[in-house]
């Protein structure tokens, strides 16, 4: 598969200097997995996009036109990487936004990145990573441009020659890893970090906790120290090009795997 790139529908490989997506990361993302043609999940990233323009502020009209874009830019395509941008728009300088903005939407075809399959298959192994994410109630959960905190993370992460990375926030408590959110298992119980101060509400996430409550599971969004996962039996990572990933072992404790290419199946995820 090779990248293409739409800016408003349109083939393009340039945008305007005075975008705001450029000056201030001011807009969303969200990036979607293709699978013979067709995009998982479509509906609850919509909503998820939705939700965080309404939280920024920014007001978006053209949603059958992105929707008939997303749509032509996975037919033919096995497997790839759909990713959708929304910013507000170009802008004058300051932080202040214009009135009236003409929001900009990009869209990119990616291939899908050939290590999620084995990680799905043999399992990653985790380690913690010493940068934190800040504490910030009005952006947490949702996908904004401002990933900074995730740049510094990966680039660590990378320099160490770690897989994943775990990340907590200013007060020590787990919020997710560098690129996907947690579970772990006590006993028959599930537990995932709480996100009202940090993190992304991933769709995998929204899609296990769904899928583990069907199997009668109790699924509980907490603030936990990194020191919980010691006690757990299973831990797995999920997002929504992955799918879900188990866990080997973090800090030097390893734990076990169940049928995770069910639970994927559950989740929707095939």
């Amino acid at each position: 598969m090779t990248s293409s790139l739409l800016v408003n529908g349109q083939p393009a490989d340039q945008l305007a200097v005075t975008d705001r997506a450029t000056q201030y990361g001011d807009g969303v993302f969200s990036t979607l997995r293709i699978k013979d043609g067709e995009l998982q999940f479509w509906q609850a990233h919509l909503d998820r996009l939705k939700t965080g323009l309404e939280r920024l502020g920014i007001d978006f009209s053209c949603w059958d036109r992105l929707q008939d874009c997303c749509v032509e830019q996975a037919i033919g395509h096995s497997e790839g990487v759909l990713k959708i941008l929304i910013s507000r728009g170009s802008g004058g300088r300051g932080y202040l936004p214009p009135s009236p903005a003409q929001a900009t939407w990009i869209l990119s075809l990616h291939p899908m990145p050939v290590h999620y399959a084995l990680w799905r298959q043999q399992g990653i192994t985790l380690q913690l990573s010493p940068l934190q994410l800040a504490k910030q109630p009005l952006l947490a959960g949702i996908k904004h441009l401002n990933r900074l905190e995730q740049v510094l993370i990966r680039q660590h992460a990378e320099a160490q020659g770690w897989q994943d990375a775990l990340v907590c926030d200013t007060d020590g408590m787990l919020v997710e890893s560098s690129v996907a959110n947690l579970f772990w298992q006590v006993g028959n119980s599930w537990y995932t970090p709480d996100l009202h101060f940090a993190g992304v509400d991933g769709i995998m996430r929204q899609q296990l906790v769904k899928a583990l409550e069907l199997r009668g599971d109790q699924v509980y969004q907490v603030r936990s120290a990194p020191s919980c996962l010691l006690q757990a039996e299973q831990l797995l990572l999920c997002n929504s090009l992955m799918g879900v990933v188990p866990v080997n072992s973090y800090a030097g404790h390893f734990y076990h795997k169940d049928d995770v290419a069910q639970l994927n199946k559950e989740c929707g995820f095939v």
